[in-house]
């Protein structure tokens, strides 16, 4: 990361594992905006962090759980969609604008198949 001095290297390689899996991405603190999470360590801004749009977040998470499971959501058996969409759920996914429809699409099934495992885990 530009911006961050060399002797923060180890607070920024710590929480870069979490930047990432939110989406994240690392800006200098002076450069931060309204809506950026400036870091501080001892005192000192160190760097700041630009987290996503909430509909960039959902793609990012889908993507993470494809990466996990080692295929294509798309692939998964029945159970598994439906242990998909549990975590989507506990992760606030439903709650972006289209959620239903970007996850059913993931997945390869309906909105309607969304709203059916949404039901069953309720």
């Amino acid at each position: 990361m530009t911006g961050a001095r060399d002797d923060h290297g180890p607070f920024v390689a710590a929480v870069k594992p979490l930047v990432d899996a939110m989406g994240g991405e690392f800006v200098p603190p002076d450069e931060a905006g309204t809506d950026d999470v400036v870091l501080s360590w001892q005192g000192e801004d160190v760097v700041a962090v630009r987290l996503p749009q909430l509909a960039d977040s959902l793609d990012h998470i889908l993507l993470a759980l494809e990466r996990k499971r080692g295929v294509p959501l798309s692939e998964l058996d029945r159970k598994a969609k439906q242990e998909v969409v549990r975590i989507l759920e506990a992760r606030g996914a439903f709650a972006v604008r289209h959620g239903v429809e970007t996850v059913a699409g993931a997945l390869g099934v309906s909105r309607f198949t969304v709203y059916n495992y949404l039901n069953r885990s309720t």
